[in-house]
């Protein structure tokens, strides 16, 4: 079965297609709030999924790190206007410490392909 990457770096892809599942590396997103940097980094996701060939309506799993559980009202707020609400992923959430103290929170998708 081939493996396809996407946006491949030297560190880590973007994504990595492997079968008919795609896998997003934990995406995080710019601005000061938790509702602008989640916008961001889902908008990321929905980018990543259309070049792997799916997208939301298609996500199997979400883990969502939060720098502080605090943010988690205004995080579910943000993920409940984006995910398909027909079809909502199975999810996790849980605070950790993350790459850079200006994060917030970062999800982590794997989803199936079309």
């Amino acid at each position: 079965m081939s493996i396809k990457r996407i946006d491949a770096g030297a560190r880590m892809s973007g994504a990595v297609v492997h079968g008919n599942t795609v896998y997003l590396a934990g995406q995080v997103g710019e601005g000061e709030s938790v509702t602008e940097q989640c916008k961001s980094a889902l908008a990321e996701v929905d980018r990543l999924l259309a070049a792997a060939g799916s997208n939301k309506s298609k996500i199997l799993q979400t883990l969502i790190y939060l720098s502080d559980m605090s943010y988690f009202a205004e995080m579910n707020a943000a993920w409940e206007a984006w995910v398909d609400p027909a079809n909502t992923p199975a999810r996790a959430t849980s605070e950790a410490k993350l790459a850079a103290p200006k994060y917030k929170v970062e999800f982590t998708v794997t989803a199936a392909l079309d």
